[in-house]
């Protein structure tokens, strides 16, 4: 054979055994970073999950599709059944009838035709929008852009009337409606309205503490489009408080009213007002006034002839369903409700069926549960029980005989979807897998969206029949960078008190986890009133921040004290009128249940938290030994300086509970400082105010106890600002660093 031939045979022979060859090993997984998880323009994508779902219709619903980068929104409706998309409105009209507005120029209008979310009419066939100081009302079918207001002043809390002929909103204190035929007619409903006198709009604290953080709306529109009920509020005896931002060359300050613990209140009218105009009429709660009550709900009867609302007393200890004859104006209770301790709000707590009668949430047994009622408030006896909670009432199919809603029966850590018969028989669980599900019904409960996801599964999206029943994948969501990285597998322990209370715990280790080693540890916590952080749910960022703590070496532990377990009602009445003490006791019981693990440093254990969990981190670190370090964010550090509505809720009065007050707040025991602490404040956070962080820092001054403080400017109690929130993460990471592993910070 000649040389050549020889070569090519050797090839030849070479050949097949090339193409057996394993396939290249796939790169070596690397370690997070905090850039990875938060740099708003080179962060790496986790997941990317459809939201805002909302049915329009039994076949079709909303979905406001968001890019990424532009951050504009394009609004669809989608086919449920075959997922086929088409536009919900011409956005490209829109946007050219928001150029012809004077005052808005082409970048302005580019972005309102985009925008993340619009007040819309029930039928999804019209939306409002603010241009220029005024509100214009954009219709799909005619794709016309037509102005409603045109007066000075910014019309806060739009609403379209149910019958979509009628446009309500609030400006300067007063309640407006606007007819949408061909005459524009604007009406003021109340005329009295001042920077102290509300009417149809809520103050910081009724938004905060009662309706919920970011609902300001304080009227209510009939099912018959004919009348609105509304609440006024009178804020002359609050006191207020004045926050400054600083950035500006002219500081501009901030004048809130905020009652705190044992101030006055806002004073309370509730009012019924025809939306053809004329005077409210108010309804009378003079039997209430020796409470200074608060009026915590409000909604319709489905005639629109009554109007059910609820009060409470000052401390919430009790509460009462209550309705009023829109054409009497008369009064009568229904039921009250009253435990051992306080009585918490219920969101939409009542839902009316077709006898007249309604289904009731209640925490009565010490567990949230539904009831049913006669019309006239007579108890017919309990949907649901058990020593686990129906937390969302989705509503109830009476044709077919159902209430669905959510629960924990499975798990106190996960949700599940249910439905159960009237009479509390035959209860079904719908959803499968464990984990955390959150169900949307469409309104002839035929089908719903479920929106699914566990400790390491980014939220997932299907579509299901009402007996839970899959029919599609909405969205799977897949995150492929996940796999990039060297993360390691959270674990779900319980863990028992000295008392035996079963404590829920989340224990992740480093991924290259050796049990003849000592570990730091840090834990995640806040610690107040039915809030739990174990969750069997994904925990998106700070779930990637705990990876990256245990890529560098910590052990992260989060484990939920019994007053914060989420475990009914019962486990969080413990701690009434003493915060603090409980609860610290339950976190050292999980320390040690960790330490008898043997591979923990019981030298190199620091804590974290922010808001009531900044409260337990500088609670514990001057009541408490176990601790290296602590980093405590927006903490509250004297109950005093805290809102009257929550604070009263927990701890009563201050007048009636001075001592209890006095041995909750950390400020008192500032002297007793143990461990490093890193405290971190917005500098105008409107709710827990820097006022706590200031007196606490000026107490360690006294004592001589060093500390770390770090402000955020135009920053209120979360720190939401793109970099502000890169450097957050850093700066605790550094801590961590610093504190637990002993040596400088790394590249974050």
């Amino acid at each position: 054979m000649t040389g050549s031939g020889r070569v090519l045979g050797l090839l030849l022979l070479l050949a097949p055994v090339a193409a057996a060859a394993p396939p290249p090993a796939p790169a070596a997984q690397k370690d997070l970073t905090v850039a990875d998880i938060f740099d708003p323009d080179r962060g790496v994508l986790f997941g990317s999950p459809v939201t805002g779902l909302r049915w329009i219709d039994d076949g079709h619903y909303h979905w406001p599709r968001t890019d990424r980068r532009s951050r504009l929104t394009d609004h669809l409706r989608v086919d449920a059944l075959s997922g086929s998309t088409e536009p919900l409105f011409d956005a490209g009209a829109l946007e050219s009838g928001l150029r012809g507005v004077a005052g808005v120029s082409d970048e302005q209008a580019r972005v309102l035709a985009h925008q993340a979310s619009y007040v819309m009419n029930g039928r999804r066939t019209a939306l409002l929008v603010t241009a220029a100081d005024d509100l214009f009302l954009f219709d799909f079918r005619a794709k016309t852009l037509t102005r409603v207001t045109s007066t000075a002043g910014t019309e806060a809390e739009p609403s379209f009337s149910p019958d979509g002929s009628r446009v309500a909103f609030v400006r300067g204190g007063n309640l407006h409606v606007v007819e949408l035929g061909r005459r524009r007619t604007e009406r003021v409903l109340t005329h009295d309205g001042s920077p102290e006198v509300l009417n149809g709009i809520l103050d910081w604290v009724y938004q905060e503490e009662i309706y919920g953080r970011g609902h300001f709306k304080a009227y209510w529109w009939s099912p018959d489009s004919r009348r609105l009920a509304l609440l006024q509020l009178q804020e002359a005896r609050v006191p207020r408080y004045p926050l400054v931002d600083d950035i500006a060359a002219a500081p501009r300050v901030d004048d809130t009213p905020y009652p705190k613990a044992g101030d006055p209140n806002p004073e309370v009218r509730l009012g019924i007002v025809e939306a053809a105009g004329g005077s409210p009429h108010w309804v009378d709660l003079s039997r209430y006034a020796a409470e200074e009550p608060l009026v915590v709900d409000v909604t319709w009867s489905p005639d629109s002839r009554r109007v059910v609302f609820q009060v409470q007393n000052r401390v919430q200890t009790w509460l009462d369903l209550d309705d009023v004859d829109v054409a009497t104006l008369r009064t009568r209770t229904l039921l009250r409700e009253k435990t051992r301790a306080w009585v918490d709000r219920q969101e939409d707590a009542v839902t009316w069926l077709r006898d007249g009668g309604f289904l009731w949430v209640s925490e009565r047994t010490g567990w949230k549960h539904v009831y049913r009622y006669r019309a006239d408030g007579t108890l017919i006896g309990p949907v649901t029980g058990g020593e686990w909670e129906a937390r969302t009432v989705h509503g109830v199919d009476e044709a077919g005989g159902w209430l669905y809603f959510s629960g924990t029966e499975r798990s106190p850590i996960g949700g599940d979807v249910y439905r159960i018969r009237l009479d509390g028989t035959g209860r079904q669980r719908l959803s499968g897998m464990e984990g955390t599900h959150t169900a949307s019904f469409n309104p002839a409960f035929g089908l719903y969206l479920d929106t699914w996801s566990d400790l390491t599964t980014p939220p997932q999206v299907r579509l299901h029949r009402a007996d839970g029943s899959e029919v599609r994948v909405v969205d799977p969501n897949p995150v492929p960078a996940l796999a990039d990285y060297r993360l390691g597998r959270p674990e779900l322990v319980r863990v028992p008190t000295r008392d035996g209370f079963p404590m829920e715990a989340l224990l992740l280790r480093p991924p290259d986890f050796d049990s003849a080693k000592r570990y730091p540890v840090y834990q995640h916590a806040y610690g107040g009133p039915h809030a739990p952080v174990v969750k069997n749910a994904w925990g998106g960022t700070m779930y990637l921040f705990h990876q990256l703590l245990a890529e560098r070496g910590v052990v992260v532990w989060m484990c939920d004290n019994r007053t914060a377990s989420g475990k009914g009602a019962v486990s969080a009445w413990p701690m009434y009128r003493n915060f603090g003490e409980l609860e610290l006791r339950d976190v050292e019981d999980g320390l040690d249940w960790l330490r008898g693990q043997g591979w923990i440093d019981p030298d190199r254990i620091g804590i974290n938290g922010w808001s009531g969990g900044g409260y337990l981190v500088t609670y514990a670190l001057t009541h408490s030994r176990r601790f290296a370090m602590g980093i405590a964010g927006g903490p509250v550090t004297d109950w005093h300086n805290y809102d009257s509505v929550f604070t009263e809720r927990y701890m009563d009065l201050p007048s009636r509970n001075a001592e209890g007050y006095r041995r909750s707040s950390p400020v008192h025991f500032a002297a007793d400082l143990q461990g490093r602490l890193l405290l971190i404040h917005g500098a105008i956070d409107d709710n827990v105010h820097p006022a706590n962080t200031m007196q606490f820092a000026y107490e360690l001054q006294k004592g001589r106890r060093p500390f770390q403080l770090m402000l955020y400017p135009r920053s209120r109690h979360g720190i939401t600002e793109p970099a502000l929130v890169q450097h957050l993460y850093a700066l605790r990471l550094a801590f961590v660093e610093e504190t637990l592993l002993g040596r400088g910070p790394s590249a974050p």
